[in-house]
């Protein structure tokens, strides 16, 4: 069995200074890393790395993050045949100013992201026999995504879409084609029109995705946890009480958590525990990709945890 990944693969290229510089200023940064990101590869990685057989498809640019971001996934265990090198375009690049306090400024230019298309649509197509899942998010072209959802429903395959970055403007005939959905609030928000910021309006939401066609509906609330809204039942799944530090990644981490889970055969129900799992470990340490933890880890912290869900 086997979780397809089709989506952004972006190098960070990440600056530590001691404030955010304003229009026209210049100042000295402290530190300077690089490191593998985007929506599509995070998610890869997260699902990897809990154990899930997990292919990557995406695009990469024709420059030198080419191989560093191809070699990090394959280190991370994801089978990356899929992965096209551009040759008439740059690889994603986000541009990330982080200051002391945690506040950062973020330019992502999506390069190689943005020509996703009909080559990698037929890579798909030739994948999605035999696969459980297709994880989807909005950081390529959207009618990418509707076309790759369409063919994963005629296939058999479980579609999850992760709808961020945050945008209202989905086609109405894309979400039948949606088997889970997991917006975080403010994604949630820009879906329905209204503000979602607890457990009752986020059920509210729910409700209102699943008349236009989704099938189960997940919204995840931060530290307050997780809503899960399926044809007959409500679920809520308390936050894992951690130290985060960082939860940059930790949606991502939730959706590859969420897929793993259901790979191996779990009930919805389970599933949104790992996911919850899978995030709040994500935000203990620093970082995207880094962030994800290994099996091994994430069993213990389920076992030293031992706690089930609320309905």
């Amino acid at each position: 069995m086997t979780i397809i990944v089709f989506g952004s693969i972006n190098i960070d290229l990440v600056a530590k200074t001691p404030r955010l510089p304003l229009p026209g200023e210049t100042i000295i940064g402290s530190n300077f890393f690089t490191a593998g990101g985007g929506k599509g590869a995070n998610q890869a990685v997260a699902a990897s790395r809990l154990g899930a057989s997990t292919h990557m498809i995406g695009r990469v640019g024709n420059d030198n993050f080419a191989e560093e971001l191809l070699t990090n996934l394959r280190f991370y265990g994801l089978n990356t045949d899929n992965i096209l090198i551009d040759k008439n375009t740059h690889s994603g690049i986000a541009i990330i100013a982080v200051e002391e306090s945690g506040q950062n400024n973020i330019i992502v230019i999506p390069g190689a992201n943005n020509h996703i298309g009909d080559a990698d649509l037929e890579r798909l197509k030739k994948l999605l026999p035999g696969a459980t899942s297709l994880l989807l998010q909005l950081e390529i072209p959207l009618e990418v995504v509707q076309r790759a959802a369409f063919l994963a429903c005629e296939a058999g395959v479980r579609v999850i879409l992760d709808p961020a970055p945050a945008r209202s403007d989905l086609q109405i005939d894309l979400y039948p084609l949606i088997d889970i959905i997991t917006p975080n609030e403010v994604e949630a928000s820009q879906l329905v029109g209204f503000a979602v910021y607890d457990t009752e309006t986020a059920i509210l939401a729910a409700q209102q995705l699943q008349q236009r066609g989704v099938k189960n509906v997940i919204v995840k609330l931060g530290d307050r946890g997780v809503v899960a809204v399926t044809a007959d039942r409500t679920l809520f799944v308390p936050a894992f009480a951690v130290e985060a530090i960082d939860t940059v990644a930790a949606g991502d981490a939730f959706n590859g958590g969420l897929a793993a889970a259901l790979d191996g055969g779990m009930s919805l129900s389970e599933a949104v525990v790992w996911g919850a799992a899978a995030g709040a470990l994500c935000a203990t340490k620093m970082g995207a990709q880094v962030a994800m933890c290994d099996r091994a880890t994430f069993d213990a912290f389920l076992q030293s945890e031992g706690r089930g869900n609320k309905e």
